[in-house]
């Protein structure tokens, strides 16, 4: 009974050690391992020994300090407990992979020394990481400006060519028309170019034309009197009034009615104007940004936009490119939310899988850059990994992905899948973490996966 309980206890054991991530292996006082659990087997491609047929630890895990003195059993041996200690430990396929290793001891019950525990951490993803952080922050430096102007990322081309118009821009008094489908960044460009201009110190004022209807336009843009109409109990200075020496932003210029259209034209005529229930004339000087996403020649031609307003307006055009005509952007961007929602999340995420990436790739982003940034607030929240997978996009964003993917019409979806995972596997050297960040899946999906299909390393 009383070893009957034992070997239970030490199948409880083992299944709890299994379910670690790290590497763990136990080693008695002849140097012969004694366990090894599912992490270990996988790190360095073997399976657990029969039963009677212990193998030498030197043997079965190769590292760059078993002969030495710095043998963590030898250290164990003199009553020393090794902590974080990194080595080099060669796996089966003859891959060297940097490690960390943590050792404790095991007594029997008399408390007299039989063996040593280690828990072994590849570290080799961290130094990769490290390393690409590293590579990202210098490639970020030698590009400075190049890729950004005043928080607006991009190195496309077409980018490249407005950022090079932009200081040109700002400097001047000119009126500025941004155009560009909803979501292209148009306001950004508006404060980039109040922000780099003489009049940096005084307000960016934003006025939203499709908020705005006719009834209200005036009190809002040129301000009231007290009394001046039902609930007007205080004098309340108009847009214009506050962006007196700076910049107005008129977005989604193109909603604005025909009235309120005459109404505001004669005010970027005159420079002039009253406030509701108000004889006295107030002169401002105020820089004209306007944005839309409509076509405003069209709108001209079919009466629904005053030609002298547009020309008025449209002194320096500026043409937004959706983001997918610029899609070599999207990594930038990517690493550009990336680091925007780890501040404000307080997370540690340090990338994208292949496929994750691969997929934001070739999607299309009818919404542009603010859908792009919805994306990755999605999966930012969805992921408690350093690595943001597949599974953790939007549903909707996986689907396109998948969808559009060619599939050998000749193979059934379980083979494909299986080849996948097969493929993955051996480039990784069965280093499953490795694996399912190339299949762009979690690693316990993997894991799964290489259980239901029956998928074995070859020894």
């Amino acid at each position: 009974m009383e070893k009957t309980e034992s070997v239970s206890r030490s199948n409880g054991a083992e299944a709890i050690l299994d379910c670690i991530s790290d590497g763990v292996i136990t080693i008695d006082l002849h140097k012969r391992v004694t366990f090894l659990n599912r992490a270990m087997q996988t790190m360095l491609g073997y399976e657990v020994p029969d039963s009677g047929m212990l193998l030498a630890c030197d043997v079965l895990v190769q590292s760059n300090i078993c002969s030495s003195q710095d043998c963590v059993l030898e250290r164990a041996l003199r009553g020393e407990r090794v902590s974080n200690v990194e080595a080099i430990v060669r796996r089966r396929d003859g891959i060297q992979m940097p490690v960390s290793i943590n050792t404790d001891f095991l007594l029997d019950k008399e408390g007299k020394l039989i063996g040593l525990i280690e828990v072994i951490r590849d570290i080799s993803l961290a130094r990769e990481l490290t390393a690409k952080t590293a590579e990202v922050s210098e490639l970020k430096h030698r590009l400075g400006e190049q890729v950004q102007f005043k928080h607006i990322v991009g190195r496309s081309p077409l980018m490249q060519n407005i950022f090079a118009k932009l200081p040109s821009i700002a400097a001047s008094k000119s009126s500025v028309l941004i155009t560009g489908e909803s979501g292209t960044g148009k306001e950004l460009i508006a404060y980039a170019l109040h922000a780099h201009s003489l009049r940096k110190q005084a307000p960016f004022v934003v006025v939203n034309g499709s908020s705005l209807s006719e009834g209200v336009f005036e009190s809002e843009l040129f301000g009231h009197m007290k009394g001046a109409f039902t609930n007007a109990y205080v004098d309340k200075p108009g847009r214009f009034e506050v962006a007196n020496g700076g910049t107005i932003f008129l977005d989604e210029i193109g909603e604005m009615s025909l009235g309120t259209q005459v109404k505001l034209l004669g005010v970027l005529e005159r420079g002039r104007f009253e406030r509701v229930g108000s004889n006295d004339t107030i002169s401002v000087d105020v820089r004209i940004v306007a944005a839309t996403n409509r076509n405003l020649e069209e709108a001209v031609r079919e009466g629904r936009f005053r030609e002298d307003l547009y020309y008025r307006i449209r002194v320096i055009p500026i043409v937004l490119p959706p983001l997918r005509e610029r899609s070599d952007d999207i990594p930038l961007l990517v690493n550009h939310f990336r680091e925007k929602f780890n501040r404000e999340m307080g997370k540690q995420i340090v990338g994208l899988s292949p496929q994750s990436l691969t997929a934001l790739e070739q999607y299309s982003f009818p919404g542009n850059i603010r859908e792009l940034q919805n994306v990755m607030e999605h999966a930012f929240v969805c992921c408690e990994e350093p690595i943001i997978q597949f599974e953790h996009l939007p549903a909707d964003l996986q689907r396109h992905f998948l969808d559009h993917q060619e599939w050998p019409h000749t193979e059934t979806l379980q083979s494909i899948e299986r080849q996948a995972i097969c493929r993955a596997l051996d480039k990784s050297g069965w280093h499953l973490k490795e694996a399912s960040q190339l299949l762009g899946i979690g690693r316990s999906t993997l894991w799964r996966k290489v259980r239901q299909f029956g998928i074995k390393p070859d020894i």
